[in-house]
């Protein structure tokens, strides 16, 4: 049984811990990645129980792409390939993770805020799941990315304040009504499950971890959980380190960068294309900034022409599709090899953390009583304001 130990870390967030040792990691070679990330379990809090969450998730991936290795003279190059899950993010793990609590505690109804992937994730997670999906998001939000949530029959609320009012009224609303609440830096499962896919890299690459992680930064979840999955391989004596990581950020939204950096912040970021990972005010900032340090980091920031060339070279080389966000990681590595923060003789795994999704028909705004499908509402951040809108749907908010 994992299960694990919650505590409060340095940091300020909560965090799993367990009794380390080399019996909780799964034999190598793998002999089960067809379980994905559940092989885990042993470093899971969670019962050492088959899941009824009904979708795949995890064991994505790890991509040689021999063309883009030579056109970056990187012969070390490896692309842990995170689009292949349910929604095509690395989201999918936390989502699953999550509902993976509410189904065994019996909890119907799951919430978080989002910039976007972890809301398509959470939709279609809960979807699949039977659960209803309470999704908040900034007024701003990509109108595709909505689109994608309320086709799988999520109640969107798009908040005017920006994504901080909107995460603050996602965890009132779950406090409230007793929903799961899967925002990052609140639920530790959100890490705990995205620390599986470093558990992946490790087996992929027999027994071995890479020399450089490269991880595109939003919250800087992802990145938290690549650094506690190293840890804790360490912990259980598989690895002797962690690997060095290079952390992302888009020059249009960079406030951990600017932190790492101590460089004075604008007034108001400009914004990137980069949507999935443009988060102005990252709750998990200082977790995030700790685990770079651990080891032994560095962050560089990337122009939106910078991303988009990354995409298109990942689609020409590489033959994966990426949305920029996705594709943030190795424009950073790119910029990264230019000025010798990596070298052409080290092994290098590079994080592709989402796949530039097909349109679906547009989402209705109406917010009609009882519209089953789904349904995009435009509030003002006020917890009146959501149960009233959920009144007359089958989400409780009493």
């Amino acid at each position: 049984m994992g299960e694990g130990r919650l505590e409060s870390g340095a940091h300020g967030c909560l965090t799993y811990t367990y009794e380390y040792g080399r019996s909780l990691l799964p034999p190598l070679p793998p002999g089960d990645a067809e379980a994905g990330m559940w092989r885990y379990q042993k470093l899971l809090p969670r019962p050492d129980v088959p899941t009824d969450y009904p979708l795949p998730v995890g064991g994505t991936p790890l991509r040689e792409a021999p063309e883009l290795r030579h056109r970056l003279g990187l012969p070390g190059l490896w692309l842990k390939d995170e689009t292949s899950g349910p929604s095509a993010s690395n989201k999918d793990r936390a989502t699953a993770l999550v509902i993976d609590r509410g189904l065994r505690t019996g909890i119907r109804v799951i919430s978080t805020a989002s910039t976007g992937n972890a809301a398509v994730s959470t939709a279609i997670g809960g979807a699949a799941a039977g659960l209803s999906v309470v999704i908040f998001v900034p007024a701003d939000c990509a109108p595709s990315k909505v689109d994608q949530m309320v086709a799988r029959g999520a109640y969107v609320f798009r908040v005017a304040e920006g994504y901080r009012a909107a995460f603050d009224l996602s965890r009132s609303a779950a406090a409230t009504f007793a929903w799961l609440d899967r925002n990052t830096g609140v639920s530790p499962l959100t890490i705990e499950a995205k620390k599986t896919a470093s558990f992946e890299v490790w087996e992929q690459l027999d027994g071995n971890a890479p020399d450089v992680a490269v991880l595109p930064v939003g919250d800087g979840a992802t990145l938290i959980g690549a650094a506690k999955g190293f840890r804790e391989l360490v912990a259980c004596g598989a690895l002797a380190q962690v690997p060095r990581i290079v952390a992302v950020q888009a020059q249009g939204c960079a406030p951990l960068a600017a932190q790492w950096h101590s460089t004075p912040p604008p007034h108001r970021w400009p914004g990137t294309v980069a949507d999935g990972i443009e988060v102005p005010e990252p709750v998990v900032g200082p977790w995030a900034l700790a685990e770079l340090r651990h080891a032994t980091g560095d962050f560089v920031t990337v122009s939106d022409t910078e991303i988009l060339a990354a995409a298109d070279l990942l689609a020409d080389a590489a033959h994966l599709k990426a949305e920029p966000a996705g594709a943030a990681a190795l424009a950073g590595l790119r910029r990264a090899a230019d000025t010798g923060l990596v070298r052409p003789d080290e092994t290098i795994v590079a994080w592709v953390t989402g796949a530039d999704l097909p349109a679906v028909p547009a989402a209705s705004a109406t917010s009609a009583p009882g519209h089953r499908g789904g349904a995009v509402f435009t509030i003002s951040a006020d917890l009146d304001a959501v149960a009233a809108a959920l009144a007359d749907t089958p989400v409780p908010v009493s």
